[in-house]
């Protein structure tokens, strides 16, 4: 009975090379039919190559499916029934060149789709139901030549049945039988489990872990600095799916009338049409509120650099050794109930810098936005006060799409933890480890100078998971910080060992660079921030009970100056980041300055924080994801969450509708500078 499945699972194999073949084909058409390069050069190789092994891979997310169905539907069934076997071949085929069908009409639709949108599949395609369908038939028929693409199935299908046919015919292994009959049947065990762990080995990429299956954000380098051959390495079935499975943001498909309405109660008017929104963001400095302003501002967005760390609950664990002595020196203030531009890296990321909520709608990877800009950006209206702009991040630029994203907001110099450090550079999976990109990048900053005044922004990477570092060897000495917690958790040298020694060192590493800084250029202001928050306690074990809202919404943030003092803030005791640009402006800038901003600065008095995702008081933390509140009090003990609370929601819609309108409406970015 066995011998029929050894037989059969080897034309399954056949078989399925069939799919990447084919996928590879569309993917050389596609960089024929719409790249600037069409045949690869001596400089140009490493990228051809990686965008079809890397696509290769990342494809068998889908295609290794066709091992698996063949496998299962055909081979596994031929073994119990003679007759079913005797066809299997004809399945086979004909199962293929359904694939098939599917695979080629995917890569149809991709190509139109990229010829209105410069973009592979997107969630664009599922704003399409709300679409003319006549109209999109029309288009389809007349503008594309949709009776020659329909009529060219048939042709494909017919060499799709010819080649697997031919396939199908070429001699398969012979079966190896043993006489012992044990024998046989531990072979015939292992062939069969083989065969599974082939697939899931296909389906990793690969990898029999999950963990390392390719996927977007882990694309080589060398295709991410290429923004066309990283769209052309995504098989077109991964790319509908992504675009299928990401959650479309209403925003998106809202006409002016509604826009304008939503965002009434941030504009306190209605919006006309062709008319810039920022324009009702424009403010005037008071005047500066420091004597001596710095000529060098370093921004420190740390990853996962969150406040839990600093609360009363956390105070055992010592975590931020480096960052307790920072703040308790001389012009020197933290907030304690600080909110993130986003809670992912990325939209935080560019909240911060754009000056306008990114609301999850990935402004980061919009063409447009590699194109222009908006007159809120950073480095832009810091521009005008005589400051250069650099942007440092400790790992590839290529992440996020940054090096497309970050020139039109005014940066000068952008500068790669993976280039200044060299190849040689110990780092995580995703960027060098922060002490090695810190001081390589203080030194570069000490080189530079010529006593201009400059911008410095700083983003590390180093506390993010898997989290792999040698904390031991970095310096983390748990008994020495830690000896009040419980032995059992002291001792155990599993994640949570390492995650507390990755984020003490992360912590240590931006201390150290800001000592180094303060030695060179003391008269500089530095602000230290993190991108979103992390769990860093054992919840249900130590402490027993589970995380109250502010461990997992807020961040940290301090300023530090020498001439600062806390009526200088208003003194504010809540704050976010779109606080933060519009406080330098006032704090740095000469009276009559002016400038944009969606927030008020923290020199003057904060009752409420809106962001898309929170709000918050000074009494109360709100999470508009799930409509739950909390008092907003940094307590040991678990703090009464309060069911169905929507405060500020009006505020909260406007700002994720100021964002969808600059999004649905590209060509006000080339009014940027006006």
């Amino acid at each position: 009975m066995f011998i029929n499945f050894w037989y059969g699972v080897q034309q399954d194999l056949k078989i399925f090379l069939l799919a990447p073949v084919f996928c590879a084909i569309f993917r050389l058409l596609f960089i024929w039919g719409y790249g600037l390069e069409k045949v690869p050069s001596a400089k140009s190789w490493k990228k051809w190559m990686y965008c079809f092994r890397y696509g290769f891979w990342w494809g068998l997310d889908w295609n290794a499916y066709v091992f698996l169905v063949s496998m299962v539907l055909v081979s596994l069934p031929g073994v119990f029934i003679p007759a079913y076997y005797e066809i299997g071949d004809d399945l086979r085929v004909g199962g293929i060149a359904a694939y098939l069908v599917v695979v080629y009409t995917a890569f149809v639709g991709k190509c139109i789709f990229y010829h209105h949108f410069h973009d592979t599949f997107n969630q664009t395609l599922r704003l399409g139901r709300n679409a003319d369908k006549k109209n999109l038939i029309d288009i389809f028929l007349h503008q594309h030549n949709g009776i020659f693409i329909l009529l060219s199935y048939i042709p494909y299908v017919l060499m799709i049945l010819s080649l697997s046919k031919e396939l199908m015919l070429l001699p398969p292994l012979p079966y190896v039988s043993f006489d012992n009959v044990f024998l046989q049947y531990a072979v015939n065990a292992f062939v069969f489990i083989g065969c599974v762990v082939l697939f899931y080995w296909l389906r990793y990429g690969g990898h029999i872990s999950h963990r390392k299956k390719p996927e977007w954000d882990e694309e080589p380098e060398v295709l991410k600095k290429d923004k066309f051959f990283s769209k052309a390495a995504m098989d077109d079935l991964i790319a509908l799916e992504l675009a299928i499975k990401t959650p479309l943001i209403d925003v998106l498909s809202h006409d002016d009338a509604k826009g304008a309405e939503i965002m009434q109660p941030l504009l306190g008017k209605r919006l006309g049409k062709g008319e810039a929104p920022w324009k009702f963001f424009k403010r005037k400095t008071a005047g500066k509120r420091l004597k001596n302003p710095p000529k060098h501002i370093f921004l420190l967005l740390g990853e996962s650099h969150m406040q839990a760390a600093f609360d009363p609950i956390a105070k055992p664990l010592h975590l931020m050794e480096g960052s307790e002595a920072f703040r308790a020196e001389p012009g020197t203030l933290a907030f304690d109930n600080f909110l993130p531009g986003g809670m992912r890296s990325r939209p935080s990321l560019v909240s911060l810098l754009l000056g306008v909520y990114d609301g999850d709608l990935e402004i980061n990877e919009r063409i447009p936005f590699w194109e222009g800009s908006i007159p809120l950006a950073w480095p832009q209206q810091f521009k005008r006060l005589g400051y250069e702009s650099d942007f440092w991040y400790g790992g590839g630029l290529g992440h996020g799409s940054l090096e497309h994203f970050l020139p039109p907001l005014g940066f000068e110099r952008m500068e790669s933890g993976l280039d200044i450090c060299g190849s040689k550079a110990r780092r995580t999976w995703l960027g060098v480890f922060d002490h090695l990109f810190l001081e390589k990048a203080a030194k570069i900053i000490c080189e530079r100078d010529k006593g201009q005044k400059q911008l410095h922004v700083l983003y590390t990477t180093s506390f993010h998971g898997p989290f792999r570092l040698p904390v031991a060897e970095l310096g983390f000495d748990i008994d020495r910080l830690m000896p009040e917690i419980p032995e059992k958790i002291r001792r155990d040298r599993g994640l949570l060992y390492r995650q507390w020694g990755t984020a003490w060192y992360a912590d240590q590493a931006l201390m150290n660079f800001i000592k180094e800084m303060k030695a060179v250029f003391p008269d500089s202001l530095f602000i230290v921030t993190g991108d979103h928050s992390a769990g860093i306690l054992p919840y249900g074990t130590w402490p027993k009970r589970d995380a109250n809202l502010r461990e997992g919404l807020l961040t940290s943030f301090a300023i530090s100056h020498p001439e600062l003092k806390w009526e200088m803030l208003a003194n504010n005791t809540i704050g976010c980041h779109m606080n933060i640009m519009p406080t330098l402006m006032e704090l740095v800038a000469p009276e009559g300055v002016e400038y944009y901003s969606l927030a008020a600065p923290l020199t003057e008095k904060i009752d409420h924080i809106v962001t898309p995702y929170c709000w918050m008081t000074e009494e109360m933390l709100g999470d508009y994801r799930c409509n739950t509140a909390q008092q907003l009090r940094p307590d040991v003990q678990s703090l009464e969450l309060k069911q169905e609370v929507d405060k500020f929601r009006n505020e909260r819609d406007a700002l994720v509708e100021l964002t969808g309108w600059l999004v649905r409406h590209p060509e006000l970015l080339d009014k940027a500078s006006s």
